[in-house]
């Protein structure tokens, strides 16, 4: 009876200890003292990477006009994640070697580059050149998010590290909306011709004329794009930064990295979910507009502004999601939100109408959490591993590529409700890997 009792209250002492340490993750320290300002340096450049990346968005569209290509065709614009992927694993060996300052920069650089061949894109007339354009602004932005995501990471007690990259990770989001406001106002002129009107302007000799001024339309964005990358290259080079590039993202304190194996479970598991997620969001995005016409007979200029309701949906989402975390632990907040998306999903498929659409645009506010989620609990315990696990989880974002790629084939082949079916999966798998996966770091992995 004596030893019953004592069992109890040993389980009572270590469940008292468990929430007492549930508490104390929740109330971690945002930012240590004395490094606010590389956190607002590098801060900005989650807003600014996501400008390039959701413009796609509406370079799709407007090249399956101005270029008369379909839509598994424009998502060879999509290449930006190609970039990503090759890139991913040099720029961690480079971070390595010569610090997270020198990958930004290098990312930064390559972004402007990318952004200034747009011009001669432009003149060439030629398709292929805005897709190798797209590459190089890929190549940048993987320099970008390589370096941005585990420094911001590692820039405080691992114990906030999800709120923290989820914080920085807000204003992604705010560049999200930037770029569909941007692109809908500068990139889409509102002209739209009928067929009768199209054929009438070939026999006059006056179409392709047209449809090279709609190309052209894309240029002076993309320099005062690449103009502001370079800016704020110069601005991280005055930046002094912290040593945090052999800190290991698992202990609070910045003690010597433990050295871990890199296939973990959590870790592997965290590398397809990050795949599928980006897939089902670029993807999402990159339809959202064809579908909004095929639904709702809207014209691709008020199509558009609904693209950018939708980042409005995602900014909201990953503010408000940042706030929930110091009460609910991220991992059940991903279960959730994934959950709630696959049903939201569903919807779209099985109403292409205004219900449709306004599902479809609010699983942008329940995805807002779950890149720089995965991404944080993917490299938790990663120890001297942190870098090369932070390369190989951007490297998953390929998944916009090859997942836009196949809902471009199936939009094709049936139609765009059926395209939307790709990110129900994503969704379903994401939920599946946060309930069983997220939380089991192997801490004998040393």
């Amino acid at each position: 009876m004596r030893l019953s009792e004592g069992g109890t209250e040993l389980q009572i002492s270590t469940t008292s200890k468990g929430v007492e340490r549930h508490h104390e993750d929740l109330d971690a320290p945002l930012i240590p003292k004395g490094r606010w300002i590389p956190f607002l340096v590098v801060t900005p450049l989650f807003f600014l990477w996501a400008i390039p990346n959701n413009l796609t968005d509406i370079l799709i569209r407007q090249f399956m006009k101005s270029f008369e290509v379909n839509g598994s065709t424009a998502a060879q614009l999509q290449s930006v994640f190609i970039g990503y992927f090759l890139w991913a694993i040099p720029a961690g060996i480079i971070m390595r070697r010569f610090g997270y300052k020198a990958g930004l920069v290098t990312g930064l650089v390559l972004m402007a580059t990318g952004c200034y061949l747009f011009w001669p894109a432009a003149h060439s007339g030629a398709y292929f050149s805005f897709v190798v354009a797209q590459f190089v602004i890929g190549s940048g932005l993987s320099f970008l998010e390589t370096g941005a995501n585990p420094f911001i990471a590692q820039l405080g007690p691992a114990d906030s590290s999800e709120r923290r990259l989820n914080v920085s990770q807000a204003f992604n989001p705010l560049g999200s909306i930037t770029a569909g406001l941007v692109g809908t106002t500068f990139i889409f002129s509102g002209v739209e011709f009928s067929d009768a009107q199209a054929a009438a302007r070939r026999a006059a000799g006056t179409y392709q004329s047209y449809l090279h001024s709609e190309t052209l339309r894309v240029v002076p964005t993309y320099m005062v794009l690449g103009s502001v990358a370079l800016l704020w290259a110069l601005m991280v080079l005055m930046t002094r930064f912290p040593a945090v590039a052999g800190e290991d993202a698992s202990t609070p304190d910045a003690g010597p990295p433990r050295h871990v194996r890199l296939m973990q479970r959590h870790f592997v598991t965290a590398i397809l979910a990050q795949f599928l997620y980006v897939g089902a969001q670029v993807g999402t995005w990159s339809y959202f507009i064809p579908y909004v016409r095929q639904s709702t007979g809207l014209n691709d200029k008020f199509a558009g502004y609904m693209l950018t309701g939708t980042l409005g949906a995602f900014a909201v989402g990953r503010f408000g999601s940042s706030w929930l975390m110091k009460h609910i632990p991220a991992r059940r907040m991903l279960v959730l939100y994934s959950v709630v998306n696959v049903l939201l999903c569903l919807v779209g498929v099985a109403a292409p109408n205004w219900a449709g659409v306004v599902c479809v645009l609010l699983t942008s506010f329940f995805m807002s959490i779950m890149f720089p989620t995965i991404f944080a609990l993917g490299i938790k315990g990663m120890g001297d591993k942190t870098k090369t696990a932070g390369s190989l989880l951007v490297m998953a974002i390929l998944g916009g590529f090859i997942l836009t790629k196949v809902m471009g084939m199936l939009r094709d082949a049936s139609s765009i409700q059926a395209a939307y079916a790709v990110p129900v999966v994503c969704y379903a798998a994401v939920a599946v890997y946060a309930w069983l996966w997220a939380d089991r770091v192997d801490e004998s992995a040393g």
